[in-house]
C-alpha cells in the first residue's frame, strides 16, 4: 500500500474514543496505586488511554476535579463492594472474619490507600482518608460490640486493628520489608482472625 492511498483511507477512531468520567477516574487510581498521587496529569493519562487531552477536557475542568472524583471512586468502591458486601454476614464474629479476608486479599485498594497516606498534606487528599479512616473505626466498633464486647473494649479492640492494618501496609509497602510467601501470608492473616475476633 502506498503512502497516498494510505493517506486517503479515513483513520479508524481511537479504540477510547469515547471514554467516560468513570474511566478517567479509574485511570487516574491506577496512576496513582502505581506511582502516587503526584503522578496524576492529563497528558500521561491520556497517552496511557490513547486519547486526546480534549476527552478529557470534555468531563473535567481541571487536574484537580479529576483528582476529586478518581478519590470519590475510590471511596464509593470500598463502602459499595467491601461494607455494602459484608451486610449478607448476620452474625458479627462471620462478618468480621470476613472482613479481615477481604481487607487481607483486595490488593490495589490498599496500594492506593498506602499512596493517599503518603499525599495527606494535599487538600484533597485529608478529607477522603479522615471518612474513610472514621468510618472504618466506626463499622469496626459497631461489629465488636456486636460481637460481644463492651464499649470501650470494642473502641481499643477496633483501633488496635486498624493499627494492624495501617502497620503491616507501611511494613509491606513503604519499608519494604521482605515478601511474605502465599502460605506465610494465609497464616499470618489467620493469627490475626484469632487474636483479634472475639472467640
Amino acid at each position: 500500500m502506498s503512502p497516498a492511498s494510505n493517506a486517503a483511507d479515513p483513520l479508524p477512531p481511537p479504540r477510547n474514543s469515547r471514554l467516560s468520567a468513570d474511566d478517567w477516574a479509574q485511570a487516574a487510581l491506577d496512576l496513582i496505586a502505581e506511582q502516587g498521587v503526584a503522578a496524576v496529569a492529563v497528558e500521561p493519562l491520556a497517552r496511557r488511554l490513547g486519547v486526546t487531552k480534549g476527552s478529557f477536557y470534555w468531563h473535567f475542568p481541571s487536574r484537580d476535579a479529576l483528582l476529586q472524583a478518581a478519590l470519590e471512586r475510590w471511596e464509593a468502591y470500598e463502602q459499595e463492594t467491601v461494607f455494602g458486601g459484608l451486610e449478607a454476614v448476620h452474625d458479627p464474629r462471620e462478618r468480621l472474619r470476613a472482613l479481615f479476608q477481604v481487607a487481607g486479599h483486595e490488593i490495589t485498594p490498599h496500594i492506593v490507600y498506602s499512596e493517599l497516606l503518603k499525599a495527606l498534606d494535599h487538600p484533597a487528599v485529608q478529607p477522603v482518608i479522615n471518612r474513610v479512616s472514621q468510618r472504618r473505626l466506626d463499622y469496626l466498633i459497631a461489629s465488636f460490640r456486636q460481637a460481644g464486647l463492651g464499649r470501650t473494649d470494642a473502641q481499643h479492640r477496633a483501633r488496635l486493628t486498624y493499627a494492624a492494618y495501617v502497620g503491616f501496609l507501611q511494613l509491606s509497602l513503604q519499608l519494604q520489608q521482605p515478601k511474605m510467601t502465599h502460605e506465610e501470608f494465609e497464616a499470618y492473616l489467620a493469627h490475626v482472625i484469632d487474636t483479634l475476633i472475639p472467640q
